[in-house]
């Protein structure tokens, strides 16, 4: 088998060009074209000839002040950067022997081309100074370079690592529409991480459809990143992703974990810190014959007992999942069976839906559905049940320590704000709202840490002192 690897990408700083323009209007307006290729191309401008790469002096030759002015300019910069490119009418000016006349003058300087030769100036640009970026993914306005645009606040996103799904859930219609799972080539996702994290982004959550089956599409076959072999698979993946991670002192979060037996080697990676301790694992039932019927790929009992043993090697492990009440067939004996698994495996976040027939899924052909009232009864009584243990471990945490991601400070956080700790994830758990810091020195910025004292809890939420 043929295997493609990868190429080795290094994320490196914009070039910078510093820009003289000098003359009338329309010279002006020469000047505005090559700066908008410039940008568009992925170079950056800078404010001093010393912080360039190379500088580009667009001159005027209309009169003799003006000249003067021009070659004054061109003798400053190459006096002060070395590298410069000459464009303008000036450009275009003959010397008296014939020759051209900025040559004659500063003979060292990169290039001259006359007016309105925007092409001509890209092109001893790209010679002396590559391009540094793909026009058509990196510069889009807000984007991450090769990672693209990402519409979640700057300082979080999310990596898909796959596509697709290889289980037939009867309740799901994903593997229709989206097919069976592809995984994406891991020096892909590490190439990607490593751009967000370098754009900014302090917090990166690992999406997929089943992110513990990732590599299972390609036999696990060895990809490359930086010129180093990597597997293709969840715990390598993860490892060399809190690796960067760990560099730019970010978080990386795991979701739709599903409950295999190879799970079990990313919990050292938490306990160490290398990783969020947080697992979103969608177990959606507990009793056997339900999973049965659904085509869920473990057990109840066997899911619960990873879950223990889960919290044994990392006791500050974080638990989400989301649950089906009212699955067709489903019996109160059933149901009260998931209740008790609730609060036996101590799920820190839950989410429940009341079952609801989508057109194509299997389950609707299943005997047994449930009138509306009952199923929708039964995701009240469940998430009762959820909150009352979610809250119960909120509540151990007070008086704690906890590091804060800041997700809003209105003023700089001189009046509080709003963050979320490890336990929580955006937008599908709780937050900690954050107090005036009783230091007039501390402030608060989105997108970066702080530490914070636990007060109380309130509901799925806690109530946090930041210093």
């Amino acid at each position: 088998m043929t295997e493609v690897l990868s190429p080795k990408t290094t994320v490196n700083p914009a070039p910078k060009v510093g820009f003289i323009s000098l003359g009338c209007p329309k010279a002006l307006t020469d000047s505005e074209l090559i700066l908008t290729q410039l940008s568009a191309e992925g170079y950056q401008t800078s404010k001093t000839f010393q912080g360039a790469d190379l500088v580009i002096v667009n001159t005027c030759g209309f009169i003799d002040d003006a000249v003067k002015e021009s070659l004054d300019t061109i003798g400053e910069a190459l006096a002060e950067n070395g590298r410069v490119i000459v464009t303008g009418c000036l450009g275009a000016k003959s010397s008296d022997d014939g020759g051209n006349l900025v040559r004659k003058m500063h003979p060292s300087v990169l290039a001259v081309t006359g007016p309105q030769a925007t092409q001509q100036v890209m092109d001893a640009v790209h010679l002396n100074l590559p391009k540094p970026h793909d026009p058509f993914i990196d510069l889009v306005p807000n984007s991450f370079g090769v990672a693209g645009i990402k519409l979640t606040p700057r300082h979080f996103a999310y990596l898909k690592i796959s596509e697709g799904c290889n289980h037939r859930c009867t309740f799901c219609i994903i593997p229709s529409m989206r097919g069976d799972l592809v995984s994406r080539p891991i020096g892909d996702v590490l190439t990607e991480a490593r751009a967000l994290f370098e754009g900014g982004v302090k917090e990166l959550l690992v999406i997929s459809q089943d992110t513990s089956a990732y590599g299972v599409d390609v036999k696990y076959r060895t990809g490359f990143w930086d010129g180093k072999p990597v597997k293709t698979r969840m715990l390598e993946l993860v490892q060399a992703l809190g690796d960067v991670a760990e560099s730019y002192g970010a978080w990386v979060r795991l979701h739709y974990v599903y409950p295999y037996p190879t799970v079990d080697g990313i919990l050292p990676l938490m306990a160490t810190g290398k990783i969020l301790p947080y697992l979103d694992v969608p177990l959606q039932h507990s009793h056997p014959e339900v999973l049965r019927r659904m085509k869920r790929p473990a057990s109840g009992e066997k899911n619960l007992e990873r879950i223990l043993q889960w919290r044994e090697a990392c006791p500050e492990l974080v638990v989400r999942s989301t649950f089906i009440a009212g699955f067709p067939g489903e019996t109160e004996e059933e149901f009260a069976h998931l209740l008790d698994f609730v609060r036996e495996a101590q799920i820190d976040r839950a989410g429940c839906f009341a079952y609801s027939p989508v057109q194509g899924a299997q389950a609707n052909e299943l005997p047994g559905m449930l009138p509306l009232e009952v199923r929708e009864e039964r995701r009240a009584r469940f998430m009762a049940v959820a909150e009352e243990v979610s809250v119960a471990k909120l509540q151990r945490r007070v008086g704690s320590t906890m590091q804060i991601l800041v997700d809003s400070a209105p003023g700089m956080g001189k009046k509080g704000g709003i963050g979320r700790s490890y336990a929580d994830a955006p937008e599908i758990d709780g937050v900690v709202r954050l107090l005036p810091p009783e230091k007039i020195s501390k402030t608060l910025k989105v997108g970066e840490f702080t530490k914070a004292r636990i007060v109380s809890a309130q509901g799925h939420d806690l109530v946090a002192l930041p210093f």
